[in-house]
Parts: structure tokens; sequence; C-alpha cells
């Protein structure tokens, strides 16, 4: 049954293809293309320029190219956490920081600006946005905030327990490419944003911390932050003193000039990946129900009502496949200095709750990355316990310890995909026979 799971997750991978659904949601004809809700006619603008950031930016830039050839073509700058499989012509491409920023992820904050600083009303931007372009793309709004503050602060946020959303009110407000910033850059040009969301439906501004969408998050949000998780002695000095002294500049909001030729459109979210995770399992043989209330629930929590679900559906259907679906992302704080992240301690978590029983729990990444580890996530069934126990390893101990990749590297089940190239959501699949 793992390794079912394993299936159903890599073939709803492979369903979710970056380039065919750019292609599609474009609709090119002639020189006419119908994006984000506008009818736009490509030879009233002098240029093309685009800005592609994040874990599917590769993709989407080879989208971009394939829609505008032969006739038309864009150039921009490219930002990535991984090497290239080749060369993109007109594209500047960066190699830079996931999930810490790096020199390069300043380097590509600088660079993108550069970009913008020339645009005009006749300027045509499409803005190509996916999972981890907030440390991808990087450049402080007071020069007085280093690199290696940067990265103490995110090594603080990302360690908090808070959710991704009071993460990226702190990030929005320090940095001049988050937050509504890059539309401020460019504010005349025609700008189409394209995303492809690991955050919910809704809560759109958070990809890639929200770099040309109004922005709903106010330093009063960022002061309850800091509070609320303690953050203030844990921060860089420069960042504290800019907080304490009240010296931060508020994102522009809704109305802001600067987004009224700004339209936002999505290409694939989370409906998708649990619409094609639906189908991978049905084609398995699964009864399924789709889950999807458990986003930022503290993992203990999230385990247990994903499993009472998953049971209530075996006795509605006795003798039957069953299967539970769900996406988001759970709440893991790092309390050791192991190596694993959310998906793997998911499971792990799940280990001595599914002992003996007829069941499997998956948990993955869609980017193929979880947490510090090399793996997209993790595999156990209800014999996993038992095994771990005849090698004399507790898993309640590597919990603790924040090393659940390690836990499950032992065993062969951790999931290893490699950089997909896409980031949706994390997907959890619970199985039962």
């Amino acid at each position: 049954m793992k390794e079912i799971a394993q299936r159903i997750f890599r073939n709803t991978l492979a369903a979710v293809d970056v380039r065919v659904a750019l292609e599609y949601k474009l609709e090119r004809h002639g020189t006419f293309i119908h994006a984000a809700g506008q009818h736009i006619d490509l030879r009233q603008y002098r240029e093309i320029l685009a800005v592609a950031v994040g874990k599917a930016a590769f993709a989407m830039a080879e989208g971009l190219d394939a829609v505008l050839a032969p006739d038309f073509r864009a150039r921009g700058v490219l930002a990535i956490p991984s090497p290239p499989a080749r060369a993109l012509p007109g594209w500047e491409i960066l190699v830079s920081g996931h999930p810490v920023p790096t020199a390069a992820s300043l380097a590509a904050g600088e660079a993108i600006l550069k970009l913008l600083k020339q645009t005009t009303d006749h300027t045509l931007i499409f803005f190509l946005l996916s999972g981890g372009g907030s440390s991808l793309v990087e450049c402080p709004l007071d020069p007085k905030i280093s690199l290696a503050d940067f990265q103490q602060m995110h090594h603080v946020l990302v360690t908090c327990g808070a959710p991704i959303e009071e993460i990226n009110a702190i990030r929005k407000h320090l940095s001049a490419t988050k937050g509504g910033r890059l539309a401020l850059a460019a504010p005349d040009a025609m700008k189409i944003t394209l995303g492809i969301t690991d955050v919910p439906e809704g809560h759109e501004s958070a990809l890639a911390s929200g770099p040309t969408l109004p922005d709903p998050t106010t330093i009063s949000d960022v002061e309850r932050i800091v509070a609320r998780y303690s953050l203030a002695e844990k921060l860089p000095a420069s960042i504290r003193a800019i907080i304490e002294s009240r010296s931060l500049v508020e994102t522009p909001k809704l109305g802001d000039p600067a987004f009224r030729r700004a339209h936002f459109a999505l290409l694939l979210g989370m409906h998708d990946l649990i619409h094609h995770a639906h189908y991978a399992a049905k084609a398995e043989g699964f009864q399924c129900v789709c889950d999807y209330s458990t986003d930022n629930w503290p993992i203990e929590r999230a385990a247990d009502h994903l499993l009472a679900l998953l049971e209530s559906l075996r006795s509605e259907n006795p003798g039957k496949r069953v299967a539970v679906i769900a996406d988001g992302e759970v709440s893991s704080p790092v309390t050791g200095d192991g190596i694993g992240g959310r998906n793997s301690a998911f499971v792990l978590a799940c280990v001595s709750r599914i002992a003996s029983r007829k069941i499997a729990v998956l948990s993955a990444g869609t980017d193929g990355v979880d947490g510090n580890s090399p793996a997209a996530g993790a595999v156990a069934d209800g014999e996993t316990l038992a095994r771990a126990g005849a090698i004399m390893l507790n898993p309640d101990d590597y919990f603790r310890r924040s090393d659940s990749f390690t836990f499950f590297e032992r065993f062969g089940d951790a999931v290893l995909t490699g950089p997909t190239g896409n980031n949706l959501r994390d997907l959890r699949l619970l199985l039962a026979w």
C-alpha cells in the first residue's frame, strides 16, 4: 500500500503540467493574448518584459516563450533555486537561494528592479510567480539591513511556529521586492501576473510575498506578530531597531495607482492538485474524500482529524479501499537540529497512531523538497512502528529532534523526487483497506 501511495503522488505530479497550463491560460490568437481577464494586442507595446521567480519559474518562462514565438519575444530575469537544464535566449538567469536568501537573491532583486526602472506605459510585463519566491529574490528597503540580517530573520521566522501569512507580513515590510513594491517599481506599465500558488485561495498576496499585488497586511500586524511570538530579542539588531523605532514604511494597498494596470490570474492552484490526486486515487480503486480544513493546523491535531475521517469513511464503505486526500501546510515548529520538514514530520506523527492497522500515510511537497532534507516527504504504514522497534528506533525521539527524514531513510520510506519544477501545495494521502 505504501507503493500505491507513492504511485498516486507521482501520477498527480505528472498530471499537473506547468507549460500546458500556461499555454492554455494565455490563449493567444494572432497578435492578441487573453490573459488575467484582459484582451491584449501585443502590437500596442514597444517591448515585452518578463520576471519569472520561483520553483516553477523555468517551466513558466519556457511556456511564455512558446506562446509568444515566433512573432514576439520577451526579455527578462529568471530567478530559480537550482541550475537550469538549458539557457533561454533573452533571459538573465540567476540561481538564487532557497529556502534561505543568498547573495544571488540580492543580485536577483537588483536585476529585477533595474529592469522595471526602464518601463513606460508602452511596456507589457509578465510576472510569472511560483512558490519559493520570497527567498529567491530580495532587496532591503533599508540599506542598513545586511544579507546576514535577512538570513537570521528567516531562521527566526520559520522556526517560531507562525503561519506563512504572518511570516510574509514581516518580510513584506522590510523588502523592496515584496508586498506590491514591484508594481510600484513599474507604475505605468501593463502588468500581468500569472501564479502557481502554494498558498490558500484568497491569500494570493502571500505567493512569493505578493510582489505585484496590494498588500492587506499592515505595520500594526508586524508589531502584533513580533509581540505574539516574542521575536524582538531574536531578530537581528538592525531589524529590531527599525521595528521598535516605528520606522517601517507601509506597503501599497488596494487603490494605489500602481495597481491601475496590474492584473492577476491563477495558472494552477490547490483545486488542480486535489482534482488530479482524486483521479489518480480513484484509478487505484479507492473511494475518496477530499479535506481542505487542516491548513496551518498543528501536526498532531491534523493527524488525529484526518485519521478519524479515514476511519469514518472506512466504516461507511466496508470491504472497500478508501482514501482521504488533503492539501495545505501543517504547522511544524522546529524543536531540534535534525533533518526533515513538515511533511515527514506529519507522517512520523502518524506512525504510532496507525500501528498494526491497515493504513498507509504519505505526505509530500509538490516541489520535491521537505524542509532541510533531500526528500519531498515520507510514507509509512501500520508495520512501521514494529519495524522501528526491532532496531531500537523511537519515533517520538526523532520527532522531538526534528529528525524525521533520518528516521524514514533507515527504512527506504523517504519520498525522493528531486526538484519537480512545480510548487502547488503539500499533498497528504491516507489510505485504508
